[in-house]
């Protein structure tokens, strides 16, 4: 029986995040941190809503994002996990095929050697999955619509997917 590859799970992207909650040095310090890592530019993060308690108001930088696509996507997802020990909760994952894990210190990161100007810094790594075609029309400007439920990645799939191509075990 033939496969449907329109059906294949596959990264569409892999996104590092790191919340500093300010703007300063700390927040350089992280964008260095993630172009290091990734060989890509950081961009900052915003807030959203304001928060009086934390002083901040809505439009401050508040972090430091990368967003990785293609396969480079796949090769850093495996990194990211060697650095967890290739484990995974079942917690991590989402109903719509993401999943979600952090990196408590960079240095755990292969290939990533310690810098006392940055100090210890962890950081979330995102991954979202999707399957080959049929997304364009969530996102369009011009009779925008829904995923059918059948082409929407579930997360036993996307479990199979993070064991069978990234080599991580789900507890």
């Amino acid at each position: 029986m033939e496969s449907n590859p329109m059906k294949e799970v596959g990264i569409e992207k892999v996104t590092l995040n790191i919340g500093v909650g300010g703007a300063g040095a700390a927040l350089e310090n992280a964008k260095v941190l993630l172009e290091r890592l990734t060989g890509r530019k950081a961009v900052n993060t915003l807030a959203r809503v304001r928060n009086p308690v934390f002083k901040i108001k809505r439009g401050d930088p508040i972090g430091a994002k990368v967003t990785i696509r293609g396969t480079d996507a796949l090769e850093f997802a495996k990194k990211a996990l060697v650095a967890r020990d290739g484990k995974l909760s079942g917690r991590s994952f989402d109903r719509t095929g993401n999943f979600s894990f952090g990196v408590p210190e960079y240095i755990d990161f292969p290939g990533a050697k310690y810098d006392p100007k940055i100090g210890i810094i962890g950081f979330d790594v995102c991954v979202t999955l999707r399957r080959k075609g049929g997304y364009r029309i969530v996102k369009r400007r011009r009779a925008a619509s829904r995923i059918g439920r059948h082409h929407v990645v579930t997360k036993d799939e996307a479990i199979s997917f993070a064991q069978a191509r990234l080599g991580a075990q789900v507890s």
